[in-house]
């Protein structure tokens, strides 16, 4: 299940895109529009600014606008960042393995599975962007 922090997280990503053209978005704005409490989203957007998703302007005209192209943010760089690891088990995660106590890998049924599982949830989170789901949000 997706953390409310994720949840707003794309909520912001999704009204930045549609956004887009105009420039710099203000905080207020953004929280006010998709209901994220202000000190909540400034830590998000802090954290996608940090990891190079976003950018900011400060003064007249600033606000919040993406550094990269919306076409180009994938939904699953996103997940890794704000949720951390996409898989269910972390015996199976590619980016934050951890073997699981007391369990042989090689002869879990529970593990091979979520290897599928992860499999085909990154499949679709890889070939998805921030643009893709905020077209379908408009």
């Amino acid at each position: 299940m997706l953390s409310m922090k994720t949840q707003y997280a794309f909520k912001a990503l999704m009204y930045l895109a549609q956004k887009d053209s105009e420039g710099p978005v203000l905080i207020a704005e953004i929280a006010e529009k998709k209901g994220i409490p202000l000190k909540f989203l400034e830590n998000i957007l802090l954290e996608l600014k940090k990891a190079g998703i976003l950018d900011s302007k400060k003064g007249k005209g600033g606000g919040y606008f993406f550094n990269q192209r919306p076409t180009d943010v994938r939904l699953a760089k996103v997940m890794r960042l704000i949720e951390g690891p996409i898989a269910l088990l972390p015996c199976i995660s590619l980016n934050f393995y951890q073997k699981c106590k007391n369990c042989d890998e090689r002869h879990c049924g529970l593990n091979v599975v979520m290897k599928e599982v992860r499999d085909a949830t990154l499949q679709i989170l890889e070939s998805k962007t921030v643009s893709d789901i905020s077209k379908l949000s408009l």
